[in-house]
């Protein structure tokens, strides 16, 4: 069964979170007692991945030091050092074409700053996309209090759509920032370049090479302190945003 390489994205610099990652990068804030991106290694761990990338720039030295070589969780970490190499973070679509030397023919892509606990890196997946001609496969969720109108759309087939280009009454999702890609995704993007996902995304989907599949499990975007402040239990519940 296709065991694939998995890049976590670590490089930002959490501007909606500051203070806190003033002195420390978001992943590696703290949630229910271990740093969020220490969530990510046990459940990439556990479903048998054994390659993790990580890319860094912000306060990236932070990383190694925290997390090591990954043996701890029976991992091998590398580092994809997009500040000591660029200067700065290369955003989603340039780090990941930064890394592709060190992520093979396909691989998963997370970020490190959303809380997901339940979510399996499924070998039989990664199996079938390896097997298809799709150049990515992305898991929406729900729409969020702060998202309610989507990212993109999804209709019954699995095909991922641009939402202003959707048959009327195919409901949309949002994004939420896992999913299997193959190198084709970033083509043209060179190590170095800074990079939005987005236009990759909607290229691909205009090209027909865009699967998604629903996840509805616990999904956070762990994006403001209050957001972190309620997974910790520090806030009441009546501060999140009411329920439609």
């Amino acid at each position: 069964m296709t065991q694939l390489t998995a890049l976590i994205l670590a490089a930002g610099r959490g501007e909606r979170m500051r203070p806190l990652t003033d002195t420390t990068p978001k992943p590696l804030l703290r949630v229910q007692g271990k740093p969020l991106i220490v969530w990510h290694l046990e459940a990439l761990a556990r479903d048998g991945v054994r390659d993790v990338v990580i890319n860094t720039a912000h306060l990236e030295d932070q990383f190694p030091a925290a997390l090591g070589d990954g043996a701890r969780w029976g991992l091998r970490l590398h580092y994809s050092m997009e500040g000591r190499d660029h200067g700065g973070a290369l955003e989603t679509a340039g780090g990941m074409a930064k890394a592709l030397p060190l992520l093979g023919e396909a691989f998963w892509v997370l970020a490190g700053d959303v809380y997901v606990p339940g979510f399996r890196f499924d070998a039989a997946a990664a199996e079938a996309f390896v097997q298809g001609e799709d150049w990515g496969q992305m898991w929406l969720v729900p729409n969020p209090a702060h998202v309610p109108q989507g990212d993109f759309a999804l209709n019954a087939d699995g095909r991922v759509m641009r939402k202003d280009q959707a048959p009327a009454g195919t409901s949309a999702y949002t994004y939420s920032t896992i999913g299997l890609y193959r190198p084709a995704m970033v083509a043209g993007i060179q190590a170095g370049e800074k990079a939005a996902l987005r236009p990759s995304l909607e290229r691909a989907i205009d090209a027909g090479k865009l699967a998604g599949r629903l996840y509805t499990g616990p999904w956070v975007d762990v994006g403001t302190p209050q957001r972190l402040a309620e997974l910790n239990g520090e806030a009441p519940a009546a501060s999140a945003a009411p329920s439609a």
